[in-house]
């Protein structure tokens, strides 16, 4: 909204105040700070190879290591919501310095990615020229905040001698299998080894030396860490790629784009991640991270304890995955995904003799039934598909399988409320005791049995029910067979029965299930790091050797994917780089003498480049290998209170959740395996920082209209006369409400701008922008500038005398509550605590004494650094005040002299006393009894109980 400068709105003339603190000196002052700081490598964190070594006090200081979550160099540039992580990290990292720590605090790019590609196809840009701009225009707008940054560490995900080590990490995967036994990743040399020497069986029961090269490749295939299948994934045409399962909205549509999603059987690279399915749970308990961003892994990685359970079918048998094999008496018919691979094998051309018409849905053959059903729900989202409150449609493929525990004849349906990416893609249907299969079951005029007695009085005729009945504590009925019986049993000791039956009989085992599904890595783009593998004539895969590292991207005239009709399921994607054939096709040796090959045309997602760039920042001009072992043992290695060692603060969004922040505990788990790491999680503590909202104001039809150009009058909104409603939301281009750093600092300055996104509350909570209350701050600033410095002088104005008694508790009792503050990353009340310091020295009024001034401004720079290193320099030092110890508080000045003790008398105040804090509970009851005013309430009565909560509160209680 509409406002003036308040900075020109001075009570002292301009020309009477030649130096008082304005915007204009503010932006000199800045400007001149950051430059020095620059020049000087201020911020520059040494190694512990090179400075350390010749420094033994250096060394000996611990470390800290702080980050921010990757920006992505975004062609509108900054708005001030965005820094508001960035300000935090720099407060905490400056005031970890001034407490003796070696910090190592920078911010890099993650640059490849889908916007600069849709910028490339629109304009005809080359990609990596837009995205540089964009880093550059960023790059200024983060200089401009002051914020101390190791500049020498930094970099883009899209630079070579970075990605080459993103494509030898791929390797890695690549090259690697999970070892159960071990419970670690290993070398996939050891385990050829095992398959040579006969240690491990060959699935198949041939001898390694039997198998032909294809053969040796698809039996690796199944245990490698990175492999490439045939399997189901989220095909979206309008986007032209295919997209993993977080990146599809609840609504099956793509989360960029808003394209229809659909499934799709395609050849696509994925990473294992399954495999550390049972040590991402487990490792969580050791990281300091919000329990919500815990509750969310923990629920996406989903672990369950049950049963694997397999239903012959035709000499043949599918396997299903239940939680609860107690009910299996109760299983009357199965489901499949309509994506499970045996679909086909076992439907028949004609539907068996007496299947009920409503099992066909209508088609005359299981053939059509099941081509019609597939493609139905392959227009759907996972999310659509297991809604509770849709109706349960399905189709029976015209097979029968066999329930194991009584051999009955059970039939198997499809239906989209079975997902293929849970347990096993097949469900043995329990309507008695489901939800969903108990709807299912009425739609379909199927058995419905009672296996588990209700214990609400509705008994086990089934007919009479509304719904189905689900509990744990209950007995099994009906569910005894010729050689096991469950009767009478409650559920836990039931599972344990069974379950031991199912694995004594063969027809079953006891597992866990998870949730958690391999991580789909290809993409059908440009503008992503190339795959380090090549095929040959045969198909097999080969990875490049380190030597042809990095594989670079090449030049292409076309950088978009082929897209489609948005609706056209039957699609298939065309990548940019699979028409550059000079590229695809190459002949290389690869140890065995020249010979063709063609490369791979998928690129890598845009997460693989935040999956390791922690690691980069400690060693990024290491062109040897990964890191070197000792720079990463000193900065992430484990240490007593970090027993997988990390990052010591990583600050991002809570909406990483999920994504970045699992993918990147996965790969450094591998890394740690294998030996390159020492360090088994990449961040020890997390912290999500709230949002800056601000309001958005629409006319009325709608159309977000420029915030700035809105005017408030009498409680209503106007913009051009006409009124406008007003909402809080996120800060936007699209939205018109967007406020960029760069005009804040125009204004006020950037220490203004530093010290208002930090007051604005709690970091962790979001909080609404208001451009008018950013002069608060700047208004502090210039009480701090005029207790140190005269206006019109330019002269310090401090003396060197002793602060009076009130001076030296108000400020012992800042520099205790600010310390604690930054430490705790409180920085609201912090500055609220430096403000109440400053606004007490100008009530005193009269020259401050230095070392108060001294103080105050040490207390200052973390937050406001420019203006602090300013004042540090008129105040006589030559030291920069960045490395400056942080004061400390005396504890006889922080502790007051004396607190107010109520004394109460059947509830009600009839004294108040002033005693010491630390005086006795005994003490305290003495010099209440003896009070004149105590005695004259009491009036002679004597006494049944007195309660002391020293040194605040004593509570009579009259006999």
């Amino acid at each position: 909204m509409s406002e003036t400068n308040p900075a020109a709105t001075a009570p002292m003339a301009a020309d009477a105040a030649p130096h008082r603190y304005t915007a204009a000196m503010a932006a000199e002052i800045e400007a001149r700070w950051q430059d020095f700081w620059d020049a000087e490598g201020t911020y520059d964190a040494p190694n512990p190879k090179g400075d350390l070594a010749g420094d033994p006090e250096l060394a000996a200081r611990p470390k800290k290591f702080i980050m921010d979550m990757f920006p992505y160099p975004s062609g509108a540039g900054l708005h001030v919501g965005h820094p508001l992580g960035y300000i935090a990290t720099d407060v905490f990292a400056r005031f970890q310095r001034m407490t003796g720590h070696n910090v190592l605090h920078t911010l890099g790019f993650d640059a490849f990615g889908l916007p600069a590609e849709q910028y490339a196809v629109q304009t005809g840009t080359h990609p990596r020229v837009s995205t540089e701009a964009n880093m550059k225009n960023m790059q200024g707008q983060l200089r401009r905040l002051g914020l101390g940054h190791d500049k020498r560490r930094s970099f883009a995900t899209i630079d070579p001698e970075y990605y080459k080590w993103t494509q030898w990490i791929f390797l890695q995967i690549f090259n690697s299998w999970y070892d159960d036994e071990a419970k670690k990743a290993r070398p996939i040399a050891d385990l050829v080894a095992q398959f040579e020497s006969g240690e491990r069986a060959v699935p198949g029961g041939r001898a390694w030396g039997e198998l032909t090269e294809g053969e040796r490749a698809d039996v690796l295939g199944e245990y490698r860490l990175a492999y490439a299948s045939d399997a189901p994934v989220n095909w979206c045409p309008g986007l032209g790629t295919v997209l993993a399962n977080e990146e599809v909205t609840a609504d099956g549509r793509s989360e960029r784009g808003n394209f229809p999603v659909f499934k799709s059987k395609l050849r696509q690279w994925n990473m294992r991640i399954t495999a550390y399915a049972d040590r991402l749970l487990e490792d969580l308990d050791q990281l300091d991270w919000p329990e919500a961003i815990k509750l969310q892994q923990r629920n996406w990685i989903g672990r369950s304890e049950g049963a694997r359970v397999d239903f012959p079918i035709d000499g043949e048998h599918v396997t299903v995955f239940t939680t609860r094999p107690d009910t299996l008496f109760g299983a009357t018919y199965m489901v499949l995904a309509p994506e499970h691979p045996l679909v086909e094998k076992f439907t028949p051309a004609a539907w068996p003799e007496g299947t009920h018409d409503a099992w066909t849905g209508g088609h005359a053959t299981p053939i059509e039934a099941v081509a019609a059903y597939r493609a139905q729900a392959a227009s759907k989202s996972d999310v659509e598909r297991q809604a509770e409150a849709k109706d349960k449609t399905g189709v029976f493929i015209g097979a029968y399988a066999t329930n194991p525990v009584n051999g009955e004849r059970v039939p198997v349906f499809i239906a989209d409320y079975v997902l293929m990416g849970y347990g096993t893609g097949a469900i043995m249907a329990v309507p008695a005791h489901d939800t969903r299969d108990f709807e299912f079951a009425r739609a379909f005029e199927l058995p419905i049995r009672c296996v588990v007695e209700p214990t609400d009085g509705r008994g086990t005729d089934t007919s009479t029910w509304d719904e189905a009945f689900a509990s744990y504590d209950a007995k099994i009925v009906n569910s005894s067979g010729a050689d096991v019986s469950l009767d009478g049993l409650p559920v836990v000791e039931a599972k344990a029965r069974i379950t031991e039956w199912l694995e004594r009989t063969g027809s079953g085992r006891g597992t866990v299930n998870f949730r958690l599904r391999d991580w789909l890595f290809s993409r059908q783009r440009y503008w992503g790091e190339p795959f380090p593998i090549v095929y040959d004539e045969d198909g097999i895969a080969h990875a490049l050797p380190e030597s042809m590292l990095p594989l670079e991207l090449p030049e292409v005239e076309d950088y978009s994917p082929r897209t489609f009709d948005p609706d056209d399921a039957d699609t298939r994607p065309e990548t940019p780089l699979s028409r550059n054939e000079d590229w695809v096709n190459v002949t290389l040796d690869l140890g065995d003498g020249p010979k063709k090959y063609r490369r791979e045309t998928n690129t890598m997602p845009n997460w693989a480049g935040s999956c390791w760039y922690e690691l980069r920042y400690l060693d990024p001009h290491n062109s040897e290998q990964l890191v070197d072992p000792e720079i990463e043992q000193y900065w992430m290695g484990p240490r007593e209170g970090q027993p997988h060692g990390g990052v010591d603060l990583y600050v991002g969004g809570a909406e990483h959740a999920v994504l970045h922040l699992l993918y990147a505990r996965f790969w450094s788990k591998v890394l740690f395996d294998l030996g390159h790491v020492s360090s088994a999680e990449p961040f020890h503590k997390l912290f999500n920082q709230g949002m800056i909202q601000a309001y958005v104001y629409r006319d009325a039809r709608g159309i977000a209209v420029p915030a700035a150009e809105v005017e408030e009058r009498d409680g209503a909104y106007y913009y051009q006369g006409e009124k406008v409603s007003r909402l809080l939301g996120k800060m936007g281009k699209s939205l018109k409400n967007a406020v960029t750093p760069d005009e804040i600092c125009a204004e006020y300055g950037a220490d203004t701008l530093r010290l208002y996104e930090m007051a604005m509350g709690p970091l962790d909570v979001s909080r609404p922008w208001d451009t008018r209350a950013v002069v608060g701050q700047f208004r502090l600033l210039q009480r701090l500038w005029r207790n140190i410095v005269d206006e019109a002088t330019g002269d310090v104005t401090v003396v060197d005398a002793e602060p009076d008694e009130g001076t030296l508790r108000a400020l012992h009792k800042a520099v205790d509550g600010v310390r604690q503050d930054l430490e705790a990353m409180r920085f609201n009340t912090a500055i609220a605590k430096v403000t109440e310091l400053n606004n007490h020295l100008t009530k005193v009024g009269g020259p401050v004494p230095r070392t108060v001034a001294e103080r105050l401004v040490l207390m200052v720079a973390p937050l406001a650094p420019h203006v602090a290193e300013e004042l540090w320099r008129k105040l006589g030092h030559t030291d920069s005040v960045v490395h400056q110890d942080f004061p400390v508080a005396d504890p006889a000045y922080v502790v007051d002299e004396t607190v107010t003790c109520v004394v109460q008398i059947k509830g009600k105040v009839k004294a108040r006393l002033e005693v010491a804090p630390s005086i006795s509970e005994e003490d305290l009851e003495k010099t209440a009894l003896a009070d004149e005013k105590v005695v004259a309430a009491l009036g002679g009565a004597g006494i049944r109980k007195v309660i002391v909560r020293a040194p605040k509160l004593v509570n009579i209680v009259p006999a």
